[in-house]
């Protein structure tokens, strides 16, 4: 694929626009940076709010630690931390720097300012709205698709910015539907590594830090550790294992940032942390592992863009059949290497439901690479799942075509009875 190719392009710019950092579980931090856009629009520190928010907002935000709290969970944390010490500048960074007077200044904040919870469903998978008041002035923020695209921002009847929103379409973003699985697999055989150089070097030192952190402290339920404990230091555990522990850290309030992939820390360590420790066991060369974290990121976008930014499809298994292509890749794999692990992984793993951010993500995460590396290992043994068998189909882009479906129609109604069997009427 040359330089001046339109796909080669578009992929330098799709690897840029997803793997951006992010401090803590992208949804409370989407919400906390649409309440500090309406703080700042405000003028003032509110005295009651209105949040609305999508069920799957909602269902991804009710069970994790909102990084920066002091520990505390839930919709009116996010926005209250974003009140008190937002700064929009800095999007899905945007409380990456709270002093101890502000912990204690949010706490104050939620038990003084009233803040309402309303579930909308406006047709829309990722919508968020915050209403912020003081006396008789208000400032309305609204954010829809994907975590930092504000489409509305109104004081006192006066839109200062207002975007149409077509459905779910990513306005703004780089067409997704120009990726599939041969052209990116030519495009990471050629492309020129200092186009994607800075952008794959911070995922790994940003990833790499934050599983450390998982595995020397005390997050959730510890499943880096526990894998670690149960299974040994053999290189498949250890793949695992960093993927899980530093979602341990980062879904329990662990306040190091990550690099996001399809505006998910999780989906963003586990399409990475596997492949980087095994370009460490291998030895391979630098060169080699940014080409097998080019396509293990690409691989997992493609996948994802079916299937939409938030659904009751768990987006840790995309990431683990991503991982098992960059492993795949490191070991010497073709194409067909490549294409065969992402179909296994895929019959394997797939089901597996999203029911919002929390503890249990890392043990998903473990399971969804154990598959990506599974179905690599079947497959240059000489063993695949087939045309037919369950939404495996002919071709690994059908293959993917096939899942994007059912995790964005056919799990609707079951991502409308996740959040109905979480939040039991409550938000």
């Amino acid at each position: 694929m040359k330089k001046t190719d339109k796909k080669y392009c578009a992929y330098v710019q799709i690897l840029e626009e997803e793997l951006v950092p992010a401090m803590g579980c992208t949804e409370p931090i989407a919400l906390a940076y649409a309440a500090t856009k309406a703080r700042e629009v405000l003028g003032k520190i509110p005295d009651r709010m209105l949040i609305e928010a999508s069920g799957s907002i909602i269902k991804n935000v009710k069970s994790v630690i909102v990084p920066n709290t002091d520990n505390l969970k839930g919709i009116p944390a996010a926005a209250a931390a974003g009140i008190v010490a937002g700064n929009s500048e800095k999007e899905l960074e945007v409380i990456s720097s709270v002093t101890k007077k502000e912990i204690e200044e949010i706490k104050e904040f939620m038990k003084k300012v009233p803040i309402e919870v309303v579930h909308v469903d406006n047709g829309l998978t990722f919508e968020i709205i915050v209403t912020a008041y003081h006396d008789k002035s208000y400032a309305k923020v609204r954010i829809a698709n994907y975590h930092t695209n504000i489409v509305l921002i109104e004081k006192d009847k006066d839109k200062l910015l207002e975007i149409k929103v077509e459905g779910e379409n990513e306005e703004g973003l780089t067409d997704r539907s120009l990726l599939d699985m041969k052209s990116i697999w030519d495009f990471i055989n050629s492309v020129d590594l200092a186009d994607i150089y800075e952008v794959l070097k911070r995922q790994i030192d940003y990833n790499t830090e934050i599983s450390e952190e998982g595995l020397c402290g005390n997050y959730g339920a510890n499943i880096g550790s526990v894998l670690l404990d149960m299974e040994g230091n053999d290189i498949r555990t250890r793949a695992k294992a960093r993927a899980a522990a530093g979602s341990d850290a980062r879904m329990n309030g662990c306040e190091l940032p990550v690099i996001i992939n399809s505006g998910s820390g999780n989906q963003g360590m586990a399409c990475s942390l596997p492949v980087i420790e095994y370009a460490k066991e291998l030895k391979v060369s630098e060169d080699k592992l940014y080409r097998a974290l080019a396509l293990s990121n690409l691989v997992a976008i493609h996948q994802k863009t079916g299937i939409g930014r938030l659904s009751a499809y768990c987006g840790a298994v995309c990431a683990g059949a991503a991982a098992g292509t960059g492993i795949a890749y490191l070991c010497g794999g073709s194409f067909d290497d490549i294409a065969h692990t992402v179909v296994n992984a895929l019959a394997i793993t797939s089901g597996i439901v999203c029911d919002g951010a929390k503890a249990s993500c890392a043990a998903k995460i473990a399971a969804a690479v154990d598959a990506g590396i599974l179905g690599y290992n079947m497959y240059i043994r000489g063993q695949e799942f087939q045309p037919g068998d369950g939404i495996v189909t002919d071709g690994v882009d059908e293959t993917i075509r096939n899942v994007g479906r059912l995790g964005k129609d056919g799990m609707k109604e079951t991502n409308v009875e996740i959040i109905d069997i979480m939040v039991g009427g409550k938000c």
